[in-house]
């Protein structure tokens, strides 16, 4: 589905101007997002980009040139800055992650001449389902994607914790930017005592159950073990939030499968479909 109207008023003032500095005049950027939006909803080849979007290898040269100099970052930011301003986030966030299949065409990409920030291994790794990426990305109350980043399919879910948390930086009006949810939801993956303790130093409520084997453990012990950390059922509920996003995400075929041999390429798919997702707020 191409952008509305309503989308696209909220999209066009956050690209930059149609006449680069040098060259002629660029496509319009309208018909260019579709293009690439068709593209990752379908997993279709390029070659067999609609005729209407034009030239295929322009679209992709526009994908991956804005993917590298971080434009599709900012529009999804810059959309976060929005409805941040209106009220529209009330920074209940869910964390987790999901793993995608690499399709065999998307491993072998070259090392060098990658971007600066594009991992040696691209963010591909083995796992049981062979060559895989994981996604590690937070959510809001209303299931919309609020940060992303990939790791290799084999992957833990906790050492990705940080970086999400890291990753979460919505700007504002005046001041700093801000970086700090009021609660956390995650399930039992992130239930380290450094998970903990990093939420409690910044003031931000954990609802993260525990292991029953360390409740199990705990038990055992006695009072030697201590009390198992607070956790509040209700507000856990809730936490189905990211798995309904990780559903909307993957609704992209190209999204879900990977077939982009770099991670910086892939990741610009997610940026672009959570700007569909927060333009049509």
């Amino acid at each position: 589905m191409p952008l509305t109207d309503a989308q696209w008023a909220r999209i066009e003032p956050l690209l930059s101007a149609r006449t680069p500095k040098r060259g002629g005049r660029w496509r319009d950027h309208r018909q260019v997002i579709d293009a690439i939006a068709w593209k990752f909803r379908t997993g279709s080849q390029w070659v067999h980009l609609p005729a209407e979007y034009g030239s295929w290898k322009g679209v992709y040269t526009r994908l991956r040139n804005w993917a590298i100099d971080g434009t599709w970052a900012r529009v999804f930011t810059a959309l976060l800055a929005q409805a941040d301003a209106e009220g529209d986030l009330d920074w209940v966030v869910a964390v987790d992650s999901t793993i995608v299949r690499a399709q065999q065409n998307a491993a072998g990409a070259r090392r060098t001449g990658a971007p600066a920030a594009e991992p040696d291994h691209h963010s591909i790794g083995r796992s049981r389902g062979g060559l895989t990426t994981k996604i590690h990305l937070a959510a809001d109350s209303r299931c919309r994607p609020l940060c992303f980043y990939l790791t290799q399919g084999q992957a833990n879910d906790a050492p990705a914790f940080e970086h999400i948390m890291t990753a979460l930086r919505v700007p504002r009006p005046v001041g700093r930017p801000r970086t700090r949810p009021d609660v956390v939801l995650a399930d039992r993956a992130y239930s380290s005592r450094a998970i903990r303790e990093h939420l409690r130093s910044r003031g931000i409520r954990a609802v993260i159950p525990q292991p029953t084997d360390q409740i199990a453990n705990r038990k055992r012990k006695g009072r030697r073990g201590g009390r198992p950390p607070a956790f509040d059922r209700q507000a856990y509920k809730q936490r189905n939030t990211v798995e309904r996003c990780i559903n909307r995400l993957k609704s992209w075929r190209g999204l879900a499968t990977r077939y982009k041999k770099t991670a910086t390429v892939f990741q610009a798919g997610l940026h672009i479909a959570a700007i569909f997702i927060w333009s049509a707020r």
